[in-house]
């Protein structure tokens, strides 16, 4: 991806942010001030993004003459070659000079090391290699200006390291990958690589590493693809297994630790480890993840846990597209500062959040689904400008909560979004406003949560909106909203699937929804709702028109039983068993 296209990219995310203030009362000036302070924020992101977007790749590290090529041949514990650029001693061959270099055959105990003050670069090609060795790594990169490793078309190539190096100095600690290299790397073609890191990591560069292309398996007892610096993965198809993380750049010096996902397919699963692990930040442009970390959402977490998130970041996550598959003991998709989702299509389900960001959230498309979450999106600020998006919850679906931020927002300015929660069905410990949309919600039973919680304001200025759930805790939007919403507390519970249906003075239907909990309460707005008009409320009976996610979309609807007549005399009409069942 360009700079240019990420740079265009954060500018709509933030601007879309930026927009959210509306009205110009006391309260919703606060809320202007705290979309100002997002807009500093981005603009020091997009900043950040401008820097951490570079690679060592050139198109010419893919090009070369086969004329050029210096062949070392492997047997056994043999290695023979015709050029002076390669030393040999007993199993071990050192190529000292740049150039192109091809490696065919199998070492059974040995090492290839590169070790040149060139100023170009060494291009290494794997032709069915298999090397192994039992004291230290199979590939070891010593210096170079930058090496790039070229996987053979359709040919198959193995490293596999010894469980422990023996150095020449004990208070070594290098190289401590199977494939190690302490300068830029990269790693292209239509081969396979396939590496056993049995003592640490299974791919590591000490400065940048670019994937291409390529066909990667890892099995490491650490880490599985490490980029001090950066990774920049721009295709290929890679698996990892790993007890470290999967993907991984650690760099804590200024413009550097990002990961950049251009394309590719990955099946990461880290045992004790993160997915995906970025210092600072995480671009992903497109490509098909599955991932797994530990038990998945199965498993028991403890303050004493690994973090063992699908995908991290230090700073920011920006996601323009791409196929999300993850299984997580830790939150799905994490960072300390911003998160930005443009598009993609997510199958999220985790033992702890499914989407976590402490200072911002912003989603401005994509389908998601949260299939199992502890919480399913939580964030300081969230803003949802569209997309399909389904959570299911043990705990809050969407909570505008951070112990990082003072002030906590929530804006829906579109999408469809259902939340099916034990806990809050939205929880906001701050200020909500919702200018267009749809919002469903199944929310809890019990009554110490209600479909709604804020504890400043909600604006309702557009959308439609249904919330059942419990009536202790429920919570209407405020009065100084400008669609008109209709709060009903019913005299028993109702059981789930029962219909709970609204329609006007002639007749025509309003709302028909089936919740799929029991409920005691219902929060419905509607821009069908008009002041001056009347309507009824009916429990139960039956509806043989089309149904999506308990609402119905078109309705045919045949009485049950008629709860309360009300006319619509004030912004929040509340219908109370107590004071108006007749």
């Amino acid at each position: 991806m360009s700079k240019h296209i990420l740079t265009i990219m954060l500018f709509i995310a933030f601007t879309v942010l930026n927009g959210c203030g509306g009205s110009s009362s006391a309260s919703d000036n606060t809320t202007q001030d705290a979309t100002d302070n997002n807009t500093d924020s981005a603009q020091s992101d997009q900043s950040v993004s401008d820097q951490n977007i570079t690679d060592h790749a050139l198109a010419g590290d893919y090009i070369w003459e086969s004329s050029e090529e210096i062949l070392i041949t492997l047997d056994g514990e043999t290695i023979t070659t015709l050029s002076s650029q390669v030393t040999v001693e007993s199993s071990v061959a050192t190529i000292t000079k740049s150039g192109v270099y091809r490696l065919s055959g199998t070492l059974t105990d040995g090492q290839i090391i590169i070790d040149t003050d060139d100023e170009e670069t060494v291009q290494l090609i794997l032709d069915d290699v298999s090397i192994s060795s039992s004291t230290n790594a199979p590939l070891n990169i010593q210096s170079a200006e930058k090496t790039v490793i070229i996987l053979a078309e359709d040919t198959q190539n193995i490293l596999t390291d010894a469980s422990e190096y023996v150095f020449d100095d004990p208070e070594e600690d290098e190289p401590n990958a199977a494939l190690y290299s302490k300068d830029d790397l990269s790693i292209y073609g239509g081969g396979t690589l396939t590496v056993h890191a049995n003592y640490n990591d299974g791919i590591t560069s000490k400065d940048g590493l670019v994937i291409d292309s390529g066909t990667i398996v890892i099995d490491s007892v650490d880490d599985g693809i490490r980029g001090k610096d950066y990774l920049v993965v721009k295709g290929g198809d890679i698996t990892v297994d790993a007890y470290g993380d999967c993907l991984k750049s650690d760099n804590e010096d200024a413009d550097t630790g990002y990961i950049s996902i251009e394309d590719g397919t990955f099946d990461l699963t880290s045992y004790e480890g993160d997915g995906i692990a970025a210092e600072s930040d995480l671009f992903i442009a497109s490509g098909g993840l599955t991932i797994k970390t530990a038990d998945g959402s199965t498993t028991y977490l403890t303050e004493d846990s690994n973090s063992m998130k699908g995908m991290k970041a230090g700073d920011q996550i920006i996601i323009d597209n791409g196929t999300f598959n993850l299984n997580c003991a830790d939150d799905a998709i994490h960072s300390n500062n911003t998160i930005t989702i443009n598009n993609g299509n997510y199958t999220l389900s985790t033992a702890d959040d499914a989407i976590h960001s402490d200072i911002a959230l912003t989603i401005n498309s994509g389908t998601i689904t949260i299939n199992e979450s502890y919480e399913g999106i939580e964030s300081g600020t969230i803003t949802i400008n569209g997309g399909t998006i389904y959570v299911t919850a043990s705990d809050d679906g969407i909570n505008a909560a951070s112990d990082e931020v003072s002030n906590r927002y929530l804006y829906i300015n579109g999408g469809y979004i259902v939340v099916d929660s034990e806990g809050d069905g939205i929880d906001v410990n701050g200020m909500m406003q919702m200018t267009d949309g749809t919002v469903i919600i199944h929310g809890p039973i019990a009554s110490n949560n209600g479909a709604l919680d804020y504890d400043m304001q909600f604006s309702l200025q557009g959308g439609l909106l249904v919330a059942v759930g419990s009536s202790r805790m429920a919570q209407a939007p405020s009065s100084s909203s400008t669609q008109y919403t209709v709060s009903a507390t019913f005299n028993s519970t109702q059981s789930a699937n029962t219909l709970v249906h609204i329609q006007d003075s002639s007749g025509n239907s309003v709302l028909t929804f089936e919740p799929k909990k029991a409920y005691e309460s219902l929060i419905f707005s509607s821009a069908d709702l008009v002041y001056g008009s009347g309507y009824s409320i009916y429990l139960d009976g039956t509806d043989t028109g089309t149904q999506s996610d308990g609402l119905y979309q078109t309705s045919n609807y045949t009485p049950g039983t008629l709860f309360d007549s009300f006319t619509i005399s004030s912004m929040i009409t509340s219908i109370n068993t107590a004071q108006n069942r007749r």
